[in-house]
């Protein structure tokens, strides 16, 4: 009897986790567990972040921020009056799918005084759990 296999999604699926190297900065924010953020989270950590980076340095020109995460992710959603069987949906959103090992953010220029507090701004930030990276 020859099974068909279905091919639906065009990626690999990764039972692994995510290698936490630093690949720019010397500091780094990673993952440790499973979560979701759209794209306005996204953007508005992205912002919040640079002010509170502002802030917390005093605005040294020497500070560098990298976002090394990038919107993977299609998020669809069907009305709720419709039917089973009518087709998946209208794209209402874009969205990044976070695993636990992910590095999201990498820092160069900042003392371990400064990534404490930038840790703890962004602790209530990001739903799941987090940690930093040095290398």
């Amino acid at each position: 009897m020859l099974l068909s296999i279905k091919k639906h999604n065009s990626y690999s699926i990764k039972k692994t986790q995510a290698s936490p190297i630093l690949q720019f900065g010397r500091f780094g924010i990673k993952t440790l567990s499973f979560s979701r953020l759209t794209e306005n989270q996204f953007s508005l950590i992205n912002r919040g972040l640079t002010k509170y980076l502002k802030k917390v340095t005093g605005g040294k020109k020497t500070t560098k921020l990298w976002t090394v995460k990038t919107l993977n992710l299609t998020l669809t959603k069907l009305s709720s009056e419709s039917r089973m069987g009518k087709g998946k949906g209208s794209i209402y959103a874009k969205g990044v799918f976070l695993r636990p090992g992910d590095v999201i953010f990498e820092f160069e220029g900042i003392s371990c005084q400064q990534m404490r507090f930038i840790f703890s701004f962004l602790k209530n930030q990001i739903p799941g759990k987090i940690t930093t990276l040095v290398r």
